[in-house]
């Protein structure tokens, strides 16, 4: 199966919200035919209602047998809007799913044990094209349904594979959850600027420009992040001032980060129960 028999057969998209919306840009971007879409969402947005004087397929009937179906409700709703795809189990049709906390077991027992079946978790960078999505496959999927699903998600991103779907709770709690918890540092250490006098717009904005380039700096040198931060860190100076405070190994970043990751991970593994 390749990107041809996407076009040919058909991608469905069950759900199409912020991330389902993210990917449907980056594979038209791609090139992908609106005509090769068909969307299931019972409130689609203005900018898909839009794409149907393209030839996307919005709330009709689906092919009978399209190469795709990309997982892409919230979880609450999967119990109601799988089960109508039934049909489509046990075929040639790969599902994929970037639904949190539904574990591939769900999707064979709904769809059928013989159903080739990949699992991600993406991330709300994606909308920027700057996301990271992890993958694993079900006992019915080659390398051909892999590599083929990390074509599409490289549109909105990175990918990386997993060697087995427990993974998936990990990554939930480092790259899922994640972004909330930068977002979090950028409000902190703008308060803390606004703490020292600085003006509360001015503050923000130096925490997102200094977060942002610091990412950038990070994913683009060669050197690791524990370097980057030798290499900015004088003795004695500024910095290494603030580092002795973040860096306690009682009351510092990593313990209080170890704590927050673990307390994600958690609750991923007791939503996927």
């Amino acid at each position: 199966m390749n990107m041809n028999d996407v076009y040919e057969r058909g991608l469905v998209l069950l759900g199409c919200g912020k991330m389902g919306s993210a990917m449907l840009q980056g594979w038209l971007n791609n090139g992908m035919p609106a005509a090769s879409v068909w969307i299931m969402d019972p409130h689609p947005s203005d900018w898909v209602q839009g794409l149907v004087a393209d030839g996307l397929h919005l709330n009709t009937d689906l092919p009978d047998a399209p190469a795709i179906v990309l997982v892409a409700v919230k979880p609450q709703m999967m119990g109601e809007a799988l089960p109508a795809l039934a049909p489509l189990g046990n075929g040639t049709t790969l599902f994929i799913s970037v639904a949190a906390g539904t574990p591939m077991s769900f999707y064979e027992a709904t769809l059928g044990s013989n159903t080739p079946v990949i699992r991600a978790m993406p991330n709300t960078p994606a909308a920027v094209l700057r996301g990271i999505t992890a993958l694993v496959g079900n006992g019915n999927t080659g390398e051909a349904e892999l590599v083929l699903a990390e074509t599409l998600l490289q549109a909105v991103g990175q990918t990386e594979r997993l060697d087995s779907e427990v993974q998936i709770d990990a990554v939930t709690g480092v790259s899922g959850s994640g972004p909330a918890y930068v977002f979090l540092m950028i409000e902190a250490l703008a308060a803390a600027g606004v703490e020292q006098g600085l003006d509360p717009d001015l503050a923000m904005r130096l925490a997102k420009a200094t977060v942002g380039g610091a990412g950038k700096l990070a994913e683009m040198a060669s050197e690791d992040p524990a370097q980057l931060r030798v290499n900015v860190t004088s003795p004695q100076g500024t910095t290494a001032a603030a580092l002795e405070v973040l860096m306690d190994a009682e009351t510092g970043l990593t313990p209080l980060m170890v704590r927050a990751v673990a307390a994600s991970s958690d609750r991923s593994r007791e939503l996927s129960k």
